[in-house]
């Protein structure tokens, strides 16, 4: 939303409107008034308006001051500071040639941890500044999310992208009797080391069971949705009252994973986002001509922003086989191109456009309660500006179409490729190669595998199944005994419980058999867990060898923090692709 639009003047840069408190000592955003008088305490009231030439700067008592322009509103003025007689090298007046102010620098760091949180989901952001903070709506969806947010664990952010037609220039768009389906819908997940995300689509189309769903009305009470089996995905919000809670759980019923909290936003997002940047870079293979969607563009390369930008989003009939996973692939490359945009210098460095960005995103957001307080919110922008874009990875719900159809238009998980998906979510277990450490993490790491190591002969470990695929411990026994010589081993069978990764616990005197077996195997420090061993059938002290969910096949090394993922078509946010 522009600066008139909130009751400011045009021609009024929102950097400018950052003033120095004396009482605090910090930097406070004020909103200039029509009404004279000043808004810091301990401020100078306002110069009174003047007609005609007197506009510029003029001397008063030794310090320079601002006059009004014609049309634009005088801001309070700050406590002024004697001015040398001989300014220091390298500055202009009063303000530093090089060296951005204080309030400045403020806004650029918000603006840039919203731009990259906008970027991630695509259908909102966050900002932590207070005075945007009533811009967001908040919805309690009760026991379907967590209670509150952990910046030290993993956590997952359902985006829902509804066609409820809502604002200015939205008439013409979606079901003109929509209460706001959940149209669009990513599931975030973050790692809990920050490494890397995933970015989760769920087909609108895709047939699930809706659980029951309670719902909290406006007097406070509580009333139950009954659910509905094989039903559009979609339908999981709006119809019958169901709120973002409801689309909530249906995740959990239908993919396993509890998602934490939720962000929803409808079509004025993408409008007004890519507006305040300036527009967003899109290709296409072909050139497009589609008359629903109205979107126009020659063959390679367009900048669309505003109507266009929503077009590009929302066409179907322009691209693929013309359905909703076509169109959802399209939309994930508009959001990676979307967030190179945010993350460029040209926007970082511009607080005019992070103002304008930061307004639009928390106008079109709505959110659950716990997280909708700013100081939560800034918890989650700082934790999302630490995932690096190459490891962000763009996924969709392996589906099939649904064999109960004739003419199909509707789709199924697909049993044999989704489990693995939903369980390496799950277990935070990334999509991408993640091979690079944290610096304390690395030294640790150095720190554990240090040392001398036993003879492959000397190892006496045993292997347990904690979670890889079935006959997985025997057959890494055999490569162990067979290709590793590592002769002094045995198949333990099944582990207590499922892990999500791999580990090696040891006794301390075992530290040298551990290091080498590491070796062997490919284990991270991480994996290798100092603790207790057991003994074995011949009464000898042994390790243990957990297999978990990230095990990659007998003999494949476990350097990195992925698992190979067959038949899964994705991307990741830093690639630039141009859709067909």
């Amino acid at each position: 939303m522009d600066a008139q639009g909130r009751g400011r003047a045009d021609d009024i840069d929102p950097a400018d409107q950052w003033v120095l408190n004396p009482r605090t000592g910090e930097y406070e955003l004020r909103m200039p008034s029509s009404a004279p008088g000043p808004s810091v305490p301990g401020s100078r009231p306002a110069a009174p308006r003047k007609g005609g030439a007197e506009d510029g700067r003029r001397a008063d008592d030794g310090a320079r001051r601002r006059t009004s322009a014609p049309g634009r509103e005088v801001p309070p003025q700050r406590r002024r500071r004697p001015v040398p007689e001989d300014p220091a090298p390298g500055r202009r007046g009063r303000r530093p040639a090089k060296k951005k102010s204080a309030g400045r620098k403020i806004l650029m760091w918000t603006g840039g941890t919203t731009a990259f949180v906008i970027l991630v989901t695509g259908v909102g952001g966050y900002l932590y500044l207070k005075h945007l903070e009533g811009n967001v709506s908040t919805t309690d969806v009760g026991s379907a999310g967590s209670s509150s947010f952990s910046k030290d664990e993993a956590f997952n952010i359902l985006i829902i992208g509804t066609d409820k037609r809502t604002g200015a220039g939205n008439e013409g768009y979606g079901d003109a009797g929509s209460v706001g389906h959940a149209d669009t819908n990513i599931l975030l997940h973050v790692a809990k080391d920050r490494s890397n995300a995933t970015a989760l689509s769920i087909p609108r189309d895709m047939i699930v069971d809706i659980p029951d769903c309670p719902t909290t009305q406006e007097d406070g009470s509580t009333k139950v949705v009954p659910g509905q089996q094989g039903v559009r995905f979609n339908r999981s919000l709006g119809e019958n009252g169901r709120d973002a809670g409801c689309t909530m759980r249906t995740v959990k019923e239908a993919t396993g994973i509890q998602p934490d909290h939720f962000m929803m936003a409808d079509f004025n997002a993408v409008k007004t986002l890519t507006t305040a940047v300036d527009g967003v870079e899109v290709c296409v293979e072909h050139a497009v001509n589609d008359e629903k969607s109205k979107l126009v563009l020659p063959e390679g390369k367009s900048k669309v922003e505003g109507e266009q930008a929503l077009a590009f989003v929302r066409t179907r009939h322009a691209f693929g086989n013309e359905g909703d996973l076509d169109r959802i692939k399209v939309q994930q490359q508009f959001l990676g191109s979307l967030m190179r945009k945010m993350s460029s210098s040209d926007t970082l460095t511009s607080p005019t456009k992070l103002v304008k960005l930061a307004e639009a995103a928390t106008e079109a957001l709505t959110v659950d309660k716990p997280i909708g307080n700013v100081g939560t919110l800034k918890d989650i922008a700082l934790e999302l500006k630490k995932v690096p874009t190459k490891n962000i990875t763009f996924a969709t719900v392996p589906v099939k179409d649904n064999p109960a159809e004739k003419i199909k238009a509707t789709v199924v998980i697909d049993e044999t490729k989704a489990p693995q998906v939903f369980d390496m979510i799950a277990n935070d277990i990334s999509f991408t190669e993640v091979k690079q450490q944290k610096k304390k993490e690395a030294a640790a790491v150095a720190a554990r595998l240090e040392g001398t190591r036993s003879e492959p002969g000397d190892i006496r470990v045993r292997v347990m199944n904690g979670g890889a695929p079935s006959g997985s411990a025997q057959k890494e026994l055999a490569y162990l005994q067979t290709e590793a010589g590592v002769d002094k081993s045995e198949n333990a069978g099944n582990a207590p419980a499922d892990v999500a990764k791999t580990t090696l616990e040891y006794a301390p005197e075992q530290a040298e058999q551990a290091r080498a077996l590491a070796e062997i195997l490919g284990l991270s420090g991480a994996a290798m867990k100092p603790g207790e061993s057991v003994t074995n059938a011949q009464g000898m002290p042994t390790m243990t060898l957990t297999l978990g969910k990230d095990f990659k096949g007998a003999g494949v090394k476990l350097n990195a923090a992925s698992v190979e993922t067959p038949d899964l078509d994705k991307s990741t946010a830093d690639q630039v692709q141009c859709a067909s």
